[in-house]
């Protein structure tokens, strides 16, 4: 009997155990999840760099690019590079076949030959009528000529000179004959322009081309040694970027790697004004977005840059080294003062409210001029936005 009490006993303490530690197991995860979340929201102040800057997107060009086209007719004959290829200024890069153009010049020749002839005997006449000229005027002087004779010699002279003059002005148009169809013959061999590479070939072999009113384009050549990032300003901050503004920016394929350079050329008027007809009033309210292009150079060496690739770009308005600084989630509320804020510092006891001065800020960090020493802990709240 009392063996069985004992046993009712003992498992009945076990029951109220295991009722007792159910009921307390939430409050052992409340408090280690309080006391976690406790320390994730802490931070400390430090020294680092801060840069404040606008966002911006842009798109890569290569900075010289030729659409490379034919200016005469015919079929294209050969091809004598491939895309991808580097090539030099004044390199062949393809023939289209010259008959035509080779008859032209021949045609344009015999032209200039024939014209070189009817001067020649345009000359002989004059001298054979300024002979005759000279034998009237001298028996009209010893009283033997016949006026009517004599005039008509002078008449044959000026006919004949007046002949001469039209057979060099003959020869003249045919020399710019045989000029131009050489030129157009010197034509059926295209060169490089200029120093890059073959971005793309748009003509294939044996295809014929016009060139009626544009130059058929049969390639694109680019020089990709240096880049340009043709990016566009809102007009929320066209007034805060300038020429020669530090930035840098990187394109989505390699996030991780920063590219610096600085703003070059900046749009003064938008592309849609640029691009109004008549005297650019408008009635209506412009309720679109409005940019301003900017654009700057990169080296590009490696080649890792492509045309049309995307960059995000960080215009640098304003940057200090080596500052105390504090993450931007410590800003509470702001002081009476212009750049005053309070915040929380923590102590090995308690939490205290702090007024500190601020200088500059970015998304992440803000720059602490007075009210905070290097290595104190300080508590992150949720009020980000106090310095936006």
């Amino acid at each position: 009997m009392k063996k069985t009490l004992s046993l009712l006993l003992n498992k009945k303490h076990l029951l109220v155990l295991m009722v007792a530690i159910l009921l307390l197991l939430p409050l052992f995860y409340l408090s280690s999840t309080s006391e976690k979340s406790y320390l994730q929201q802490t931070g400390i102040v430090d020294y680092g760099d801060i840069e404040s800057y606008i966002l911006a997107t842009g798109v890569l060009k290569p900075s010289e690019q030729v659409s490379v086209g034919a200016q005469v007719n015919g079929q294209l004959h050969k091809l004598h590079v491939k895309e991808g290829e580097k090539v030099t200024r004044g390199q062949l890069l393809a023939e289209i076949d010259p008959t035509l153009q080779q008859s032209e010049v021949n045609r344009a020749r015999a032209e200039l030959e024939n014209a070189l002839i009817q001067r020649e005997i345009a000359q002989l006449n004059v001298d054979q009528a300024l002979r005759e000229l000279n034998r009237q005027n001298q028996m009209a002087k010893d009283g033997a000529a016949i006026p009517s004779e004599q005039e008509n010699a002078q008449l044959q002279y000026d006919i004949n000179q007046a002949q001469l003059k039209a057979n060099s002005i003959q020869i003249d148009q045919a020399r710019l004959s045989v000029e131009t169809a050489e030129a157009n013959l010197a034509y059926t061999k295209i060169t490089a322009p200029i120093d890059g590479e073959v971005l793309g070939i748009l003509t294939q072999e044996g295809q014929t081309i016009v060139s009626s009113q544009s130059a058929p384009t049969i390639m694109i050549l680019a020089n990709l040694d240096n880049m340009s990032i043709h990016t566009r300003i809102s007009e929320a901050d066209i007034l805060k970027v300038r020429q020669g503004q530090p930035l840098w920016f990187y394109i989505i394929a390699a996030p991780e790697h920063r590219y610096d350079s600085q703003l070059g050329t900046i749009q003064q008027a938008p592309d849609d004004l640029l691009k109004e007809t008549g005297n650019g009033n408008s009635s209506a309210l412009n309720t679109s977005a409005v940019y301003y292009n900017g654009v700057f150079n990169i080296a590009n060496p490696d080649r890792q840059l492509k045309p049309a690739m995307t960059a995000q770009i960080f215009i640098i308005t304003a940057q200090v080294k080596q500052v105390l600084r504090l993450p931007l989630q410590a800003v509470l509320r702001p002081g009476n003062e212009n750049g005053q804020y309070w915040v929380q510092v923590k102590d090995a006891s308690q939490v205290t409210e702090r007024l500190v001065t601020t200088g500059i800020s970015n998304h992440e960090y803000v720059e602490i001029i007075s009210g905070l020493n290097a290595g104190e802990t300080i508590m992150l709240g949720e009020n980000a936005h106090a310095l936006r």
